[in-house]
């Protein structure tokens, strides 16, 4: 049989990053969680936390962190429909997600509050490129993400929530500087763009979709969503930016499209490990936010 208080100190030392963070967490001492965490480690004959700045779970810590977290999800599940069992200082759970900034910024927010409504949940978002997201998934990370990957993670299951669409925007100013006689390749190898981070490969997606051969233009690094409009908005640059976001502005012409209709959909997809407790009500409160944000899906659940 587990020591589930174990369990629980070694996953809020890998949740919250240091032995510290977590003793504030758990409300003990440092010196409290660190033996719990040695004394698993002595059980376990082998390290389960790597003690670096963030604290990070070795393999074998992860799985261990899995199992607390499932059976964290099922008990809670155990509580609602017998609550005069619960624990009083019986708290919340927290779920480990992983999401693309885009879709925070313009329709999850509607599911997170969606989930977290009853007060039993507390969410954990980690923020990664959509196409990267799934990588969180297959280290055991995180128990489910939103990503651009249809092909199920192994062990999860795949839904399909519909697409983001993009739009190429500019200011008018930027345009009549940088593009007065249009997009074209060689002025647009001239004009600067904007990109999230290293692995933001929407706008090189765009220019791929429109050109034969894509000009590569000179770029500023602006890793935030709404900075990215207020960006184009500036005449920093132009970039791809989720329609949600500035179709208000593209109506009123203080934004416009560098080629006009020609917008970019990224399709997205709901993954979850397949033996996640509550996994039915978190995809569906997680698909009804992205009936109301994307555009309709295609293609099956996986």
């Amino acid at each position: 049989m587990f020591d589930y208080k174990l369990l629980e100190a070694l996953a809020a030392v890998v949740r919250e990053g240091s032995f510290e963070q977590a003793a504030r967490a758990l409300h003990l001492t440092p010196s409290a969680v660190s033996q719990r965490v040695r004394l698993l480690e002595q059980r376990a004959g082998q390290v389960l936390v790597v003690r670096e700045a963030p604290t990070r779970a070795t393999p074998a810590g992860l799985s261990l962190c899995r199992h607390a977290e499932q059976v964290a999800l099922l008990e809670q599940a155990l509580q609602q429909d017998w609550p005069q069992l619960a624990p009083e200082t019986a708290g919340p759970v927290t779920l480990p997600l992983a999401i693309n900034a885009d879709s925070l910024a313009t329709w999850f927010v509607a599911a997170a509050a969606a989930l977290c409504e009853g007060g039993t949940l507390l969410l954990d978002l980690r923020l990664e490129d959509q196409d990267h997201t799934a990588e969180h998934l297959r280290s055991g990370e995180v128990v489910a993400a939103v990503t651009a990957l249809a092909a199920p993670v192994a062990g999860c299951r795949s839904v399909p929530l519909g697409a983001l669409r993009y739009r190429a925007t500019a200011s008018p100013a930027f345009m009549a500087r940088h593009l007065p006689q249009g997009a074209t390749p060689q002025a647009l190898a001239q004009a600067p763009c904007l990109t999230f981070s290293r692995r933001d490969r929407l706008q090189a997606l765009w220019l791929a979709q429109i050109f034969p051969q894509p000009p590569q233009p000179p770029t500023h690094w602006l890793p935030a969503t709404q900075a990215f409009v207020d960006a184009c908005r500036a005449g920093l640059g132009w970039g791809m930016n989720p329609e949600p976001l500035v179709a208000q502005a593209l109506a009123s012409g203080e934004l416009v499209e560098l080629v006009p209709d020609t917008p970019l959909d990224v399709p997205l997809y709901w993954q979850h490990r397949q033996a996640l407790p509550g996994a039915a009500v978190l995809t569906d409160a997680v698909c009804r936010a992205a009936r109301t944000g994307l555009r309709p899906p295609a293609g099956p659940v996986r």
